[in-house]
């Protein structure tokens, strides 16, 4: 029969065993340090995947019409580099509304807010954000009428090389430039462009900025937009066999279906299909 001092022992070396594991796993942690902005969207990305629901068939469903997100900043400057990329035009909202859409589902139906905390909280299940999901009812009001479906624009390659010739899109937003996706000079993903021009692929393609500009529905309409974002070579329309210049800081110039776009010494053409009842366009 083993005595107290054999059991006094074992004990002892189960708790150095478990005292060195977490010391382990603390330097761990103490080493990784706090992940890039990036790497937190992503991160908020997969947390919302994880409550996407089965409803059968291979058909997907999302439950939640509103997310309440809280990031960790605990400085001004920090909170300045997440604000940059987390609500930027490729940051959490556009990257959630993407995902969603890929499963059948309105992205734009969710609600999104972003706020930011200098603190953690002891119920949050991520150390560097937490994310309320909830359903909120939404009534209507009486007689309001279905909104018109929103049209799609066809943009074709007519100068230049891209991933493809022809791209359709639904966006409300469509940015155009070289290379698919834009960082800075620490490597932070700023910009990825929906039709990009391919990186060394001749002298055509290097005249398009890399963040070169971009073309916006207007909320509400079926207007369509192009302005300028800041590009060297300058972005103009041609149409009826006019150019119609388009200035940096502008109000943008409307497009008309049939208008050809230059990015530097790139084109493209831009053709209007309304979306008909069964979801496919039409000219």
């Amino acid at each position: 029969m083993k005595g107290p001092v054999d059991i006094l022992s074992k004990v002892r070396n189960i708790e150095s065993t478990i005292a060195s594991r977490f010391d382990i796993a603390a330097k761990k942690l103490a080493k990784s340090g706090p992940r890039e902005p990036l790497e937190i969207v992503h991160a908020i990305v997969d947390a919302v995947s994880r409550e996407i629901q089965s409803s059968g068939r291979g058909k997907y469903t999302f439950p939640f019409n509103s997310l309440q997100m809280l990031v960790l900043a605990p400085s001004r400057e920090v909170r300045d580099r997440l604000h940059s990329v987390l609500e930027g035009d490729s940051g959490v909202r556009r990257r959630i509304e993407d995902k969603l859409r890929s499963i059948g589902c309105r992205g734009s139906d969710v609600a999104i807010n972003i706020n930011y905390a200098t603190r953690a909280q002891s119920s949050w299940r991520d150390p560097e954000f937490h994310i309320k999901f909830a359903h909120v009812e939404v009534s209507q009001p009486a007689g309001d009428v279905a909104p018109t479906a929103a049209p799609r624009l066809e943009l074709s390659v007519l100068r230049g090389t891209a991933a493809r010739r022809t791209f359709v899109f639904v966006e409300e937003r469509i940015d155009l430039g070289r290379c698919a996706e834009v960082k800075d000079s620490a490597g932070r993903l700023i910009r990825t462009n929906d039709l990009a021009f391919v990186e060394g692929a001749g002298e055509i393609n290097q005249s398009v900025s890399r963040q070169h500009a971009h073309i916006a529905r207007q909320s509400g309409s079926q207007e369509f937009r192009l302005y300028d974002d800041g590009s060297v070579r300058g972005t103009h329309i041609v149409r009826n066999g006019k150019t119609v210049s388009v200035p940096q800081g502008s109000r943008g110039v409307r497009l008309q279906s049939g208008d050809e776009i230059g990015l530097g010494d790139a084109r493209l053409r831009i053709r209007t299909l309304a979306t008909t009842a069964d979801g496919l366009g039409k000219p």
